[in-house]
């Protein structure tokens, strides 16, 4: 490998501190992608002329959602024997340990619940609206990874490498640097895979009628983004002992497992939407508006 054409990853993932407590990249991006994905979210909900109160409600639904669920994925999804038999260790979500199909599950969750509680009509409308910044919500996420040098994949002699700080915690206390091999950043991988993910929903949204097929922008979304997954898996390094051992015997590993049935329920939402006229839902103000007023009584 030549050393000289790789990239030597050195950036600080700490921005500053503030009252003895440091501000990270990988907190600042989640919150940018957040924000940015609350932002566009609410600007769809005022183009169609939804509650206000929808809104709110669902942004609470979402952020209790995404937290449980992407903590609880990695807690019991990668290593389940030490944070069972410690479940304090669960709640200390500032030491890191977050799964991306956790997530996903905890926001199937929580749109579960708030589609029966808020809205009445089905998760399938909510998802297709949810789905459009999610991209860039995800790219965000795993920028914030790069800057923690984390996650990183397999040793290669492909120029674009990245040498990653092995050693990041004694690092950060003023030890000498300890680099990884050269290897493929997949962080970046990821990002701009979720990045072009992105630009397909918005288009999807803003210039088709995919809103109005149920599940066609959810769909193309789940399947694009696993499916990307999947495949790069193959050059990212396990994240737990254990899944070297499920390499070896499946061909696979933890990551890929966990995308299957997302990539499965991807197509299956994109087959079932082509195959229905499109149709949009009517909401109850809508359905208010919709109603011939009363005539008003002579004199």
């Amino acid at each position: 490998m030549n050393i000289l054409l790789t990239v030597t990853w050195d950036a600080d993932p700490g921005i500053f501190t503030i009252l003895g407590r440091e501000i990270r990249w990988y907190g600042l991006l989640w919150l940018i992608g957040l924000t940015v994905a609350v932002y566009m979210v609410q600007r769809i909900f005022k183009r169609e002329d939804l509650p206000e109160k929808w809104f709110d409600s669902l942004f609470f639904y979402m952020i209790a959602g995404i937290i449980a669920g992407a903590r609880l994925g990695h807690c019991l999804f990668y290593d389940p024997a030490y944070y069972l038999a410690d479940p304090v260790e669960i709640l200390c979500i500032w030491k890191g340990g977050l799964a991306s199909h956790g997530g996903v599950i905890g926001i199937i969750i929580a749109v579960w619940l708030y589609s029966r509680k808020v809205t009445k009509l089905s998760m399938l409308w909510t998802f297709d609206r949810v789905m459009v910044p999610t991209g860039f919500t995800a790219a965000m996420i795993r920028l914030g990874n790069l800057m923690n040098h984390e996650i990183y994949g397999c040793p290669t002699d492909q120029p674009w490498a990245f040498r990653f700080i092995t050693n990041l915690h004694q690092w950060m206390q003023g030890a000498a640097p300890v680099y990884s091999e050269p290897s493929h950043p997949t962080q970046i991988y990821e990002a701009l895979a979720y990045l072009i993910v992105f630009a397909i929903t918005v288009y999807l949204y803003r210039k088709t009628d995919a809103k109005n097929r149920k599940g066609l922008i959810t769909g193309t979304g789940i399947l694009l983004i696993f499916l990307f997954r999947f495949f790069v898996e193959y050059v990212k390094n396990v994240q737990v002992p254990s899944e070297e051992a499920m390499r070896d015997n499946t061909g696979l590993i933890l990551g890929q497992w966990l995308s299957i049935p997302f990539i499965i329920w991807g197509v299956w939402l994109i087959w079932n939407a082509l195959r229905q006229p499109a149709k949009a839902a009517v909401t109850p103000r809508q359905s208010e508006m919709a109603q011939p007023r009363p005539k008003a009584k002579k004199k």
